[in-house]
């Protein structure tokens, strides 16, 4: 998460609360191309595979076919976008790319876009940034599963070559979070309040994770923001969401099941 955030839209934080990956059943219905023939469109496309991305330098140009996984909240045309990668290979975290508030509300899981900015790093996180986009004709009929990353929880050598995929993690414990006992803080610090992003902390009986809901993608009137105000320490917990970096693993959950 950036330090520097703005005054939103409340209409289009509701719009734009896309906090799980699945197609919606108006996008499902639109599909009526062939997997063959969505392939051959695409490659008419001048793009980069996950691949050639991923081993760009940081600073470089880059071009990449990628499917909407969720967005936070759009603000002052632009907004921020969790997406797939076209080739199945992995995922990216679009920073702030230009968009006009009437492109916002059509950036729904499963739209596929043609994105060109600049490969950048942040605490480890690595993003596209300074972007533009293009919406395509191609939709993504079988998104990526999340990936099960329980075995490699705290594991951050493991964990970065999944960096920004959706994942999920089970049979956590809820630790204290706060000097207090807290299952939870407001803001990492707990100088927040209800609205900001939330961060729980969480073990395997081995070692720690700090988790964040993020609150521009799933603010308080969600229920995985409602889900871990309701945490208590000590309750096992199933989690899912997208594998943000922030001076290591800093996962963005989006969704929480007490066991």
């Amino acid at each position: 998460m950036k330090a520097m955030k703005k005054v939103l839209s409340l209409a289009v934080v509701a719009a734009m609360a896309l906090s799980v990956f699945a197609c919606s059943a108006e996008t499902a219905e639109t599909v009526e191309t062939s997997a063959e023939e969505t392939q051959a469109a695409a490659s008419e496309l001048d793009y980069m595979s996950y691949e050639e991305y991923d081993a760009a330098a940081i600073d470089t140009e880059v071009t990449v076919l990628c499917t909407v996984m969720a967005t936070q909240s759009w603000w002052e045309d632009k907004i921020t976008v969790y997406a797939q990668a076209f080739d199945g290979d992995g995922a990216y975290f679009i920073y702030n790319m230009a968009c006009s508030e009437e492109d916002s509300v059509n950036l729904y899981p499963c739209t596929t876009i043609l994105v060109t900015g600049f490969k950048s790093e942040w605490e480890g996180e690595i993003e596209i940034a300074d972007a533009t986009f293009e919406f395509t004709d191609l939709a993504q009929e079988n998104p990526m599963a999340p990936v099960d990353l329980t075995a490699d929880f705290g594991n951050d050598d493991a964990l970065i070559a999944y960096q920004n995929r959706n994942f999920t993690m089970t049979g956590l414990t809820v630790e204290a979070s706060g000097d207090n006992g807290e299952a939870f803080l407001y803001s990492w610090d707990g100088s927040g309040s209800q609205g900001d992003d939330l961060y729980f902390t969480v073990s395997n009986g081995e070692t720690t994770m700090t988790f964040t809901i993020e609150s521009y993608l799933t603010g308080a009137d969600t229920d995985v923001y409602q889900a871990v105000e309701a945490l208590n320490v000590g309750d096992t917990i199933d989690v899912s969401g997208f594998l943000y970096w922030y001076q290591g693993a800093n996962p963005h959950i989006t969704a929480v099941t007490v066991l």
